[in-house]
C-alpha cells in the first residue's frame, strides 16, 4: 500500500500545497481520499487525469471537496468522450452539493459520479477494506482505516479528539492526522487537533508513525506543531509535504 500527498493543507491552499487530498494505491488500484482546492493540479503531476478508481470524501467542507466539482469537466467533456462514472463513497449531502457548487442550471452529476452514502462500518473498496467512523467535527465528518494485506493507514479528517478517532487509529503502521491548531491558545472546541492532541493520541493508539497534516500555514507555526506532537509520541513523526510518498 502506499501513500502520495497531494495536497495538504488546511482550510485554504497555502503558499506551497493544495488543500487535503490523498492517493492509496495497491494492487494497481488508486483510491483518492479527499479532493480539496488546488489538487487536481497535484493529480496530474503525480498520476495523472485520469488515474483515479474511486474517490472517498470525508466531509463535505470545501477544502476537502471542491476539486470534486471542477472534476466534473474533466469527467463530463474528455476528449475521448465522457467518461464512466466513478464511485464516489460520501455523506449523504454530496450529491446535492457538489451539483449544486458546479451549475445552479445544469442538475445532477449523476453521468461523472455513482455516490455511496458513508455510515459508520465496514466495506471493500478496491482491495481495501474500509472502515469508516464519525469523528468530531461540526460538519457530518469521517476518520478512515484503509487495511491491506495485514497493513494499515488511519487517516483523522477532521476532528477534535474523540474516541472513534483513537479507535480508527489503534494500531495503525501509519496515523496520517491533522494538527491545524496550537496550544496556548483560545482554541474554538470541537473542530480540531492541536500538535500535542495528534501526538497524545498516536501514542495511546500505538500507532508506528505520525504524519502531520492540515497545518494552517498563515496561522500556526509548523515547528512549534512538531515539537509539540513528537513532545506526546515517542515514535517517528513527520510534517508531511505535497508530493511525499510513503510505502505501508
Amino acid at each position: 500500500m502506499r501513500l502520495t500527498v497531494l495536497g495538504c493543507a488546511g482550510s485554504f491552499p497555502g503558499p506551497e500545497s493544495a488543500c487535503s487530498a490523498y492517493l492509496v494505491e495497491a494492487e494497481g488500484f488508486r483510491l483518492l481520499v479527499d479532493f480539496g482546492s488546488g489538487s487536481l493540479s497535484a493529480l496530474q503531476r503525480y498520476v495523472g487525469l485520469n488515474a483515479v478508481d474511486a474517490i472517498l470524501l470525508t466531509h463535505l467542507h470545501c477544502d476537502h471537496i471542491l476539486d470534486a466539482v471542477t472534476y466534473v469537466v474533466v469527467r463530463r467533456y474528455s476528449p475521448d468522450g465522457p467518461q464512466p462514472p466513478l464511485p464516489v463513497y460520501a455523506p449523504a449531502g454530496a450529491p446535492d452539493r457538489i451539483a449544486r457548487a458546479y451549475s445552479s442550471d445544469e442538475g445532477p452529476v449523476d453521468d461523472v459520479y455513482t455516490f455511496y452514502g458513508l455510515q459508520p462500518g465496514t466495506f471493500p473498496i478496491g482491495p481495501f477494506a474500509v472502515t469508516v467512523d464519525r469523528v468530531n467535527h461540526p460538519v457530518e465528518t469521517y476518520g478512515v482505516r484503509l487495511e491491506h494485506e495485514g497493513r494499515i493507514l488511519s487517516y483523522s479528517s477532521d476532528t477534535a479528539p474523540c474516541e472513534a478517532l483513537l479507535r480508527l487509529a489503534h494500531g495503525a503502521d501509519v496515523f496520517l492526522c491533522e494538527a491545524s491548531y496550537l496550544d496556548g491558545v483560545d482554541n474554538p472546541p470541537d473542530l480540531h487537533l492541536t500538535g500535542r492532541e495528534a501526538g497524545e493520541t498516536a501514542n495511546k493508539a500505538e500507532v508506528g508513525k505520525l504524519l502531520l497534516t492540515h497545518l494552517v500555514a498563515a496561522w500556526a507555526s509548523e515547528a512549534s506543531t512538531f515539537e509539540a506532537a513528537s513532545a506526546a509520541f515517542a515514535g517517528p513523526v513527520e510534517v508531511v509535504r505535497p508530493g511525499a510518498s510513503y510505502e505501508i
